[in-house]
């Protein structure tokens, strides 16, 4: 993390450019990190205040761009994207049952609430979204939502306190993973038995 600060810190006139193309690339799958980059654009708009403005509108932009082009590979290319090996990682077919699952029962709170779970199952929920052909301007509204609040909060916070708060956001962002791992698991098995059950009555 340290080396990426620098590295960037060192060509601070195009961080924000820089951040803003690195964001867009996650949402193609190419593993990057939005985390780490609201933490970089938080500690240097700190070190930089007259690049704060360009570096939240970068991490903004880039995370919320990243999310419609995530969305947008789903829907255009359709079922078809889980059989390129690139992108079978992150879509695999049992995900896709759950998060349909999710959807089935709690609808766009499921995308609201989805953006705040980490270890890549941002970029999963959103190709699904796309694959399940939910409303584009349902997906981009709620989505403008979740990124605006989780976008505001987590730049703040390493903004003010640096690398004092990242082992709480990381405890935070475990316990948030398992809470969500344990309740999409209760949901998706919940909706396959009344699956079945409506197939019974049939």
């Amino acid at each position: 993390m340290e080396t990426l600060i620098a590295l960037i810190q060192a060509h601070i006139e195009h961080a924000h450019f820089i951040i803003f193309g690195s964001l867009l690339l996650a949402g193609l799958n190419i593993p990057v990190s939005e985390d780490a980059m609201l933490f970089i654009s938080g500690v240097l708009a700190r070190q930089y205040p007259d690049q704060l403005p360009y570096l939240f509108a970068a991490v903004y932009l880039g995370a919320y761009g990243s999310d419609l082009i995530c969305y947008s590979l789903g829907r255009i290319v359709g079922p078809k994207i889980v059989h390129i090996r690139f992108f079978a990682k992150m879509v695999p077919p049992k995900r896709v049952e759950k998060i349909h699952a999710y959807y089935e029962s709690h609808g766009i709170a499921t995308l609201i609430l989805g953006r705040f779970i980490p270890f890549g199952v941002r970029n999963g929920l959103f190709l699904c979204a796309g694959l399940g052909k939910m409303s584009f301007i349902k997906f981009a509204l709620a989505d403008l939502l979740a990124c605006t609040i989780s976008t505001v909060v987590f730049f703040s916070l390493y903004y003010h306190y640096g690398k004092v708060v990242v082992s709480y956001v990381m405890q935070a962002n475990i316990v948030v993973f398992v809470l969500a791992a344990i309740i999409g698991s209760y949901l998706f098995f919940h909706v396959k038995q009344r699956r079945r059950k409506g197939k019974n009555i049939c």
